[in-house]
């Protein structure tokens, strides 16, 4: 161990650990005060303007040139081919919500580490004096020993005494300074873990970003073609929101929508012919896990009632509240909520058909998408909708992205929040069963 030198130079490692948790660089303390003694005007270093590290910036142009370029490269690849542009947009959600993920991993890791470090740092502090102070008794001591025991017998008392004294301090001593040493280890890991931390942060937020801008070129590019394809005429959204205007409820809008708005109605005679078990599908299942792996799919590869286990959780958040669960209004919840990050991106958690996307109510902006077999899929809380009336989508497609801010006014997390709701013929229910329970379970297009 590094005491076995001896407890005076235990001591003074301890005082050596003291005074670099002691003032900052710039202040001195005087004798027997705590009080900085301000550095002279002139010796004050006079600031430099800021340098621009030049390198740098070419370096990131030349970076975000190159993936202008790819990005390019790539949509010029997927002209002319849907299953192409479904299986990038696909992908890309899908590393989006893995980043995204990982990023909310790594930030609550920076809140642990934060904590312990405050927490560290007050211990240090609350011991500083104290041993400070017998620091300096002993400096004094060996400075001015005591004489040698053959000397006077006053002299040799004075030295039993303060061989006792020693003997009864220098214990106390060395478990303090163990302690020390092992509150300063911890202190030092600490600091390393979050320098790594924010390497690691700073990376992932440089992914997230050049993902959101590829998802955004992506999904331009999707919606330029589903508009070329005439699949909604320009008054079908506005004979949307005026039926949702006048509609009472979720059930109600559904019905209108899917027999009085042409979108929304071929929609639903499409879902109607969706085989809703695996005998009607062909009965092995082989045809619909071939079916699983064409992006260009236009139909459900898989009857929403056989999707049990099997679908991803539309966005990369934290589950807050279940089906089932008060509400606190004394009813209880019909869906799932969930704390995402802000700007979060909600992908679609089933194919299916687009029958409403835009403002209902409370619910603010509401997506409704009709699985086939009676089953519908209801999502709020999302600032921004990124797909039309009648648009079918793939599971795991971008659908929308969330805001800054939370769903319920009286949320305390300050974070938005995503509801998804399960209907089949118009009541709720509990999505549970449907959610994958990892990873490599999820469909995936």
């Amino acid at each position: 161990m590094m005491f076995r030198a001896g407890p005076f130079f235990c001591v003074v490692a301890v005082g050596f650990a003291l005074a670099q948790a002691g003032p900052a660089r710039g202040q001195a303390s005087s004798p027997g005060s705590s009080a900085p003694v301000p550095v002279p005007r002139a010796a004050r270093p006079v600031p430099r303007p800021p340098t621009v590290d030049t390198e740098a910036l070419q370096n990131d142009l030349r970076r975000n040139a190159a993936f202008q370029a790819q990005l390019q490269a790539d949509l010029a690849s997927a002209t002319g081919d849907r299953g192409k542009l479904s299986q990038m947009l696909v992908d890309t959600t899908t590393h989006i919500r893995e980043v995204e993920q990982k990023l909310t991993d790594v930030e609550s890791r920076m809140a642990e580490l934060d904590r312990s470090r405050s927490t560290l740092a007050a211990s240090l502090m609350s011991r500083r004096e104290v041993l400070a102070d017998v620091l300096a008794a002993l400096v004094r001591m060996g400075r001015n020993p005591p004489p040698a025991l053959l000397m006077r017998p006053d002299d040799a008392l004075d030295a039993v005494r303060s061989a006792i004294l020693l003997g009864a301090l220098l214990p106390e001593m060395r478990v303090e300074a163990e302690t020390l040493a092992a509150d300063l280890a911890e202190m030092n890991r600490v600091r390393t873990e979050l320098t790594r931390a924010r390497d690691t942060l700073a990376t992932l937020r440089s992914s997230l970003g050049e993902d959101r801008a590829r998802i955004a070129a992506l999904v331009t590019e999707r919606q330029r073609r589903q508009a070329e394809s005439g699949t909604a005429q320009p008054g079908d959204k506005a004979q949307a929101e005026t039926l949702a205007k006048a509609s009472g409820d979720v059930h109600d809008l559904v019905t209108r929508l899917e027999t009085e708005v042409a979108p929304a109605a071929r929609a639903a005679d499409a879902a109607r012919t969706v085989p809703q078990d695996a005998a009607a599908a062909g009965g092995a299942g082989k045809t619909q896990v071939a079916a699983l792996t064409n992006p260009a799919r236009l139909a459900p590869a898989i009857a929403f009632s056989e999707a049990k286990g099997l679908l991803p959780l539309p966005v990369a958040g934290v589950r807050l509240r279940g089906f089932g669960a008060p509400d606190g209004l004394g009813s209880t919840e019909k869906g799932l909520t969930m704390a995402t990050r802000a700007g979060a991106q909600v992908a679609a958690p089933s194919d299916g058909w687009v029958v409403y996307a835009g403002p209902f109510r409370s619910y603010g902006q509401l997506l409704i998408i009709n699985a086939g077999g009676g089953y519908h899929i209801l999502m709020a809380g999302m600032e921004r909708i990124t797909v039309d009336l009648g648009q079918f989508v793939l599971t795991g497609e971008p659908v929308a992205v969330m805001g800054n801010g939370p769903l319920a006014a009286n949320s305390a997390s300050g974070q938005p929040h995503l509801y998804v709701e399960f209907r089949k013929d118009g009541i709720s229910i509990d999505p549970a069963p449907w959610w994958a329970a990892t990873d490599s379970q999820k469909v995936r297009g």
